[in-house]
């Protein structure tokens, strides 16, 4: 999966080319592009989802109805709408470890993960996350014992999926904020897991 992190230099070439065109020809001011850029990386990225599972860890209640309607919840605390209506979420235990996919497209979390990756939206992602999920998951740095069961969720138009992960140890007595700095992008996708308190 290591090749499929950047977009290829030709790929990234053709999108400013577009993004020229249409800018000079008044479809769009550059200055709404960079909004819309913005809005997708501090507003609408992976902290959204990092502060969900920091409740979720900090309070059990709140992790209850997460568990049980990951939409409502999630829409409690301001992040919702679009590729974000219809939301579950899977927890990670000691004896489970989930990993998400859309093997049709790239059906995505916006609200709570930002803009998919480059590798998320892939072919060999998309195809192999299905067939040899510790294989890919190797590949990323998570060696997920034998012992442990892998079940792959596959996000659709109607339904998203956002991990869990579990807690990690060390972490009693960390406000929210401390917490959600331990959770990323990739470990809400099942291909990580938190960071530990030493890694940040």
């Amino acid at each position: 999966m290591g090749a499929h992190h950047e977009p290829p230099a030709e790929l990234s070439t053709r999108v400013k080319a577009i993004e020229s065109l249409l800018i000079e020809r008044g479809y769009f001011a550059a200055e709404a592009l960079d909004k819309i850029v913005q809005i997708h990386e501090h507003e609408l990225g992976p902290r959204n989802g990092a502060k969900v599972v920091a409740r979720a860890w900090a309070d059990q209640d709140y992790k209850k109805w997460l568990l049980t309607d990951a939409t409502a919840a999630i829409a409690d605390m301001g992040y919702s709408g679009a590729q974000g209506e219809d939301m579950v979420v899977v927890e990670n235990t000691p004896d489970v470890h989930n990993l998400v996919v859309c093997t049709l497209c790239s059906c995505y979390p916006w609200p709570t993960l930002g803009l998919p990756p480059t590798w998320y939206k892939a072919p060999p992602y998309r195809a192999r996350a299905v067939i040899d999920p510790r294989g890919v998951m190797k590949e990323f740095g998570l060696d997920v014992p034998e012992d442990v069961e892998v079940r792959v969720w596959d996000s659709n138009a109607e339904l998203r999926y956002l991990v869990m992960p579990m807690r990690p140890a060390g972490t009693e007595g960390f406000s929210e904020e401390e917490l959600a700095n331990l959770v990323t992008r990739d470990s809400m996708i099942g291909v990580a897991v938190a960071l530990s308190p030493s890694a940040v």
